[in-house]
């Protein structure tokens, strides 16, 4: 793992991941490569995605070996349950072509909470005991699931949270309860959406540092001590965003993002929890 890649301190997640969501087919290809050239090392997919195949031939295709890659992937909430659970990570194995994944997470929680929490958790371990999975984890779980799932590992480590978190939304409460369960966090829409390219704020940071918006909201999360996974079809946004992993920000810069925060969130699909 390259050190610009390396995980935050206490994690095990790359800093600076490339998201793979809503690439597909032969732009999913394209963006791997592009991705790899700049010095990405971690890629997030899931089966939901529906790119895994696509994923898993645009890493094989780098040339790089197997340990030099991060590959996460995630098991929709209607695979939950044990059986589905164990048949889902296999699937997403066969369509990457790889034997293990580097981290599995729980995409969403189950909805009504049909599967338990304990449930779900169990199975993911289990996997994790059979070498499917390096690691695991949780995604979009609130401060009630978030407590459901340490005390369900019982000690054993959650690789992370995946969440939506960007300057627009610090998820400032989850953050604080995922500290204290020693679950670091992953950002999910970093970007806002491309929002981060409209804010003054950003952009003024921006040009004290020459540096861009998107630049300056990456570099802000991974100094809060949170990994990414900013997404681009772009070779040159895709180069640009991993340029943030050199960007320093000072103290006083931090806390005027830190006043950007209102609770804008994104994603808010039917099925998600009650957020906190």
């Amino acid at each position: 793992m390259t050190p610009s890649a390396a995980a935050p301190p206490g994690g095990v997640v790359p800093r600076m991941g490339f998201g793979t969501w809503l690439r597909t087919g032969d732009e999913a290809l394209a963006c791997i490569a592009s991705a790899a050239e700049a010095g990405y090392r971690a890629f997030d997919t899931a089966e939901r995605y529906g790119n895994e195949v696509e994923v898993g031939r645009g890493i094989a295709a780098t040339g790089l070996a197997r340990d030099e890659v991060f590959v996460t992937s995630k098991v929709w909430w209607d695979h939950l349950a044990p059986q589905a659970m164990r048949d889902a990570i296999r699937g997403s194995l066969d369509r990457l072509g790889m034997d293990r994944l580097d981290l599995y997470l729980i995409h969403w929680p189950s909805p009504g909470g049909e599967v338990a929490v304990e449930s779900y958790i169990e199975t993911l371990l289990q996997l994790q005991d059979e070498g499917l999975a390096t690691h695991v984890g949780i995604s979009n779980h609130t401060l009630a699931l978030i407590g459901r799932a340490r005390d369900a590992a019982a000690g054993r480590p959650l690789a992370t949270n995946q969440v939506e978190l960007h300057p627009f939304l610090q998820n400032r409460r989850i953050a604080a309860a995922c500290h204290a369960a020693s679950i670091p966090l992953t950002a999910y829409l970093p970007l806002a959406r491309g929002r981060v390219a409209q804010d003054p704020e950003l952009a003024a940071i921006a040009a004290e540092l020459g540096a861009t918006p998107a630049q300056v909201s990456l570099a802000f999360l991974m100094a809060e001590g949170h990994a990414v996974i900013p997404s681009s079809s772009k070779p040159a946004r895709i180069v640009e965003n991993f340029g943030a992993t050199r960007l320093a920000l000072s103290p006083a810069q931090i806390d005027r993002l830190r006043g950007l925060d209102r609770g804008a969130r994104f994603t808010d699909p039917g099925f998600a929890p009650a957020w906190d």
